[in-house]
């Protein structure tokens, strides 16, 4: 196998003008051989040749459908050093995200669990190709197929708890916002626009005027990640990307549409891979028992707002320092909000309180909209137990959605919050 492997690397050289791409078809047919030799069924290969130093690895091996075995980092055989690949800006960007790395110059190969180098193995000299002009003598077979055998073999182990999940998804926001949608954004503005500076123009336009486009890059990947974990914890038979869309309420608009073009839209294969890998770690993530601790430390009733604390801590603890990211805890907002319907009622005269058609409430930094949430659920307790439920929907119609409103200037907890809501 490698014997065949190494003369498809001297023919393809042997042709003069080749690229790093043009050996990809040969570190191709050799995982997928291997893998059918190994009787592995369902084992994609699938590449993505990139225009800059930014983005993805070039290989993603997966099942297909949501599986993800791991990323492949290819230079070309011209490169016959990988210490100074591996200490690059680039790789440890890699290697620092994607728990399952493989570097490799199609000679030498490098697995990374972890981020640390777990296996190594040389198969030939490169130089032998590119400055004798031959086929490379076969070394170290045995070495590589373990090698392959440990990358074949990983699997992402469940996540069981609250920071562990925050971690995990953090670093690949973070991958997600700087590697990927910057780039994309970058790309589209050269090409004269595209899906997604059509969505940040839509964000400029009806939500945040003065919208930069690290911002819009920051909140449009928070609310994917936030939005794919609101859906996890709502989904019961099996969690991917393309999933995603039907737990997500249809009331909230904004959101609909962002996951209408995740789920169900053509993304551009350097999103794909990225939100596929972040689907990935919620659909291994014991969700029940991260809401069942939520609830013994006193979060129940709203266990996603206050993961949002434990995302942001990690994701970027400047942001939340900057931006007062603290929640106020449930029995205090319930007495704000509880004493000011009594004040309204006793000093002002208002026999129903919040409820009453003169009040207007408004939250300048809604956050998750707790305190608007609450003030709702209030008001609505009070229209009914004074008057029934029959005039509910009108009630609300009238009242609550006419008289409440919310200011929020991050994009993830305004999601949230209409999750919430709805």
């Amino acid at each position: 196998m490698l014997k065949a492997y190494l003369q498809r690397l001297y023919e393809t050289y042997s042709r003069g003008d080749a690229r790093e791409e043009s050996f990809y078809p040969a570190l191709r047919w050799l995982l997928e051989r291997w893998a059918g030799q190994k009787g592995l069924k369902k084992v994609h290969v699938t590449t993505l040749p990139k225009k800059t130093e930014a983005g993805n690895p070039d290989f993603r091996v997966w099942d297909g459908q949501t599986h993800i075995t791991g990323y492949i980092e290819a230079k070309p055989p011209t490169v016959e050093h990988l210490d100074r690949i591996e200490t690059s800006e680039q790789l440890q960007r890699y290697i620092k995200t994607f728990p399952n790395l493989v570097l490799t110059n199609f000679f030498e190969f490098r697995l990374y669990r972890d981020g640390v180098c777990i296996e190594r193995a040389q198969i030939g000299r490169p130089f032998v190709m590119t400055e004798l002009g031959r086929v490379p003598p076969v070394d170290n077979e045995e070495g590589l197929f373990l090698l392959l055998d440990k990358f074949f073999s990983y699997r992402l182990p469940e996540v069981h708890t609250a920071k562990t999940l925050a971690v995990e998804l953090a670093k690949r926001t973070r991958f997600f916002r700087d590697e990927v949608i910057k780039e994309q954004l970058r790309e589209e503005e050269e090409n004269s626009g595209g899906t997604i500076m059509g969505f940040y123009e839509a964000f400029r336009r009806f939500l945040i005027s003065d919208l930069t486009r690290d911002a819009f890059s920051d909140l449009y990947c928070q609310t994917i990640t936030y939005g794919l974990f609101a859906a996890r914890t709502r989904a019961t038979n099996g969690f991917n990307r393309k999933l995603a869309y039907d737990y997500i309420p249809k009331t909230i608009g904004i959101l609909r549409d962002i996951f209408r073009f995740v789920s169900l839209g053509e993304l551009p294969p350097q999103m794909q891979w990225v939100v596929d890998d972040i689907a990935e770690v919620l659909a291994v993530t014991n969700v029940n028992k991260i809401l069942h601790d939520y609830f013994h430390e006193g979060k129940g009733r709203d266990p996603i707002v206050h993961f949002y604390e434990t995302f942001l801590a990690e994701y970027d603890p400047e942001t939340r320092e900057k931006r007062g990211v603290y929640y106020t805890p449930e029995p205090v907002v319930s007495y704000i909000v509880r004493s000011v319907h009594r004040l309204l009622k006793d000093r002002f005269k208002l026999q129903d309180g919040l409820a009453d058609p003169g009040v207007t409430v408004l939250d300048p930094a809604a956050g998750t909209l707790t305190f608007l949430a609450e003030a709702t659920r209030l008001a609505i307790e009070e229209f009914t137990t004074r008057y029934g439920e029959a005039g509910m929907e009108r009630f609300i119609k009238e009242h609550i959605l006419k008289n409440l409103y919310a200011f929020e200037l991050m994009m993830a907890p305004y999601a949230i919050g209409h999750l919430k809501i709805s």
